[in-house]
């Protein structure tokens, strides 16, 4: 009778630790399930949201003069992407502008000129003035949503200067036929580095057909700026580039990943406080999902910069841009090896430096390609302070300028002053 009531108590308590332990597994089965299909779905929906925003047409204000055509000499000229998809360009030269743009004197109608009654005044004589001698060439990367003839906004002052200005419509903009199935978007992708390429080795190309020096600066606004930095990488013809509203599209997404999480999230917390593996994994998963759903890649142009070596670059960024943070252009600044500098212009928004202060925005980029560039005499008057670890800020005047620091700090520009 004992040993019959000890071997059910034994068999109770085998049953009742069989169960015990099936229900703790189940229980770890659950938790480890939710551990793994929340931040997958977190992910997904993340990813999701991205993807709209990669594929999203933003409207871009014009700048410059559009399709209204170039009010200068020029050669239309037809050139091909390194993966040969053509392309239609345009070439300024200084020699070439209109007679106008060299009179000196009063009047650029003959020696009468008219007062504020109507009356006919006679005025100084007016003699062409000599074109200003060749002083090199500039490549001119436009903005997503722009055209060629958007450089004269920029680059007038460089014609002035005696600087050639090379410029050209990116594929599916202007003149340049769109590629079947690729559609361009905001951020720079493995076309327009093909396309920046195949500009510089054209022009490149151009200028030994024509006894030039092969050397070459890029000016690139927005996604043109990340490709003139792409395209540069394997060319070392590019001697200097100029930036205005740069950005690398890894970088730029994360931050409006981290934007758009507090916006979507359930729990804002929880959003606020992911770890930093947890949004280089997201950046990696949506760039494989970008090149499946869109059939492109989105080369990395933080990661480019590094490999340009000691090549000179000039950034320019509005304080104001709330489309692309100053401090995009300033990861950018803190990666590049050569000398630099990093012009965050008060009251400008998104490439909207130039219209707020023209006059300092040609003499900062003419005398950065004066000391870089030039193949003569840098242009009177305009003089180099050179500060800090291979950064440079120019004074043609005492202008206040701001750059950032030259360590791995990213958000505490030093305000530096002319003296």
């Amino acid at each position: 009778m004992t040993s019959m009531l000890k071997e059910v108590l034994l068999g109770n308590s085998l049953a009742m630790t069989w169960g015990d332990s099936l229900g703790i597994f189940a229980a770890i089965a659950v938790v480890a399930s939710l551990l793994l299909i929340y931040p997958a779905m977190v992910l997904r929906k993340y990813v999701r949201i991205m993807i709209n925003i990669l594929d999203e047409h933003a409207e871009v204000e014009e700048n410059g003069i559009g399709k209204n055509g170039l009010s200068l000499v020029h050669e239309n000229v037809s050139l091909s992407a390194t993966d040969g998809h053509p392309l239609k360009g345009v070439i300024l030269s200084a020699r070439g502008q209109h007679p106008e743009t060299h009179l000196n004197g009063n009047s650029k109608k003959g020696n009468n000129g008219t007062n504020g009654n109507g009356h006919t005044t006679p005025t100084t004589p007016t003699t062409p003035s000599a074109p200003p001698a060749y002083r090199g060439t500039v490549v001119f990367a436009h903005e997503f949503g722009s055209v060629r003839t958007s450089c004269m906004r920029f680059c007038r002052p460089l014609l002035r200067a005696g600087y050639d200005v090379f410029a050209f419509d990116f594929r599916g903009h202007g003149e340049s036929p769109p590629e079947e199935g690729y559609k361009p978007r905001q951020w720079v992708s493995d076309r327009e580095q093909a396309d920046m390429a195949g500009a510089i080795a054209f022009i490149t190309d151009h200028l030994d057909k024509q006894g030039h020096p092969k050397d070459i600066g890029l000016f690139g606004l927005s996604r043109g700026a990340g490709a003139s930095i792409l395209g540069a990488v394997k060319c070392d013809d590019v001697r200097a580039i100029i930036t205005d509203g740069a950005f690398s599209s890894d970088t730029a997404l994360e931050y409006l990943m981290r934007r758009f999480a507090t916006v979507f999230a359930r729990i804002r917390i929880v959003a606020e406080n992911h770890p930093p593996v947890f949004w280089r994994f997201l950046r990696w998963l949506l760039f494989r999902e970008c090149r499946r759903k869109f059939n492109c890649r989105f080369p990395s142009v933080r990661k480019a910069i590094a490999k340009l070596g000691p090549r000179p670059m000039l950034f320019i960024h509005g304080e104001k841009d709330s489309y692309i943070p100053v401090a995009q252009s300033q990861i950018l600044y803190d990666r590049a090896l050569g000398p630099k500098t990093l012009w965050m212009v008060p009251g400008a928004k998104h490439n909207r430096a130039v219209s707020v202060r023209p006059e300092e925005y040609a003499q900062r980029v003419i005398a950065f390609l004066d000391e870089y560039l030039a193949v003569l005499t840098p242009t009177p008057n305009i003089r180099i302070k050179r500060i800090m670890r291979s950064t440079t800020v120019i004074h043609p005047q005492p202008i206040p300028a701001t750059i950032g620091q030259t360590d791995d700090k990213i958000d505490n520009p030093v305000p530096v002053h002319a003296a």
